[in-house]
């Protein structure tokens, strides 16, 4: 239960999302949680980790989405391909 609350509060405090009327016709995109467990070096448990994920697989196309999601990724990601990028002489676009 911690996992899921520290998870909700992640995603509040991110402002993930809107909540709107649903649109007559429509049916909303169910979700699930995904549980996971982070380790230690030496293989003991560091924590419980918990993701809530939606079931896109349920979507038709045409009828259920137009837009293309687009994962977000950390700082730390974008610096490290920044810093690749200038040692490797790699062109940014």
């Amino acid at each position: 239960m911690d996992a899921m609350n520290i998870e909700m509060d992640a995603l509040n405090k991110n402002k993930t999302w809107d909540l709107v009327p649903l649109s007559r016709g429509k049916k909303a995109v169910g979700c699930r949680w995904v549980f996971t467990l982070k380790h230690k070096a030496d293989g003991s448990i560091d924590r419980y980790k918990a993701r809530l994920v939606a079931k896109g697989y349920t979507q038709t196309y045409g009828v259920d989405y137009l837009e293309t999601f687009a994962p977000v990724a950390k700082l730390n990601t974008v610096h490290v391909l920044l810093s690749l990028a200038a040692n490797r002489d790699w062109p940014l676009l």
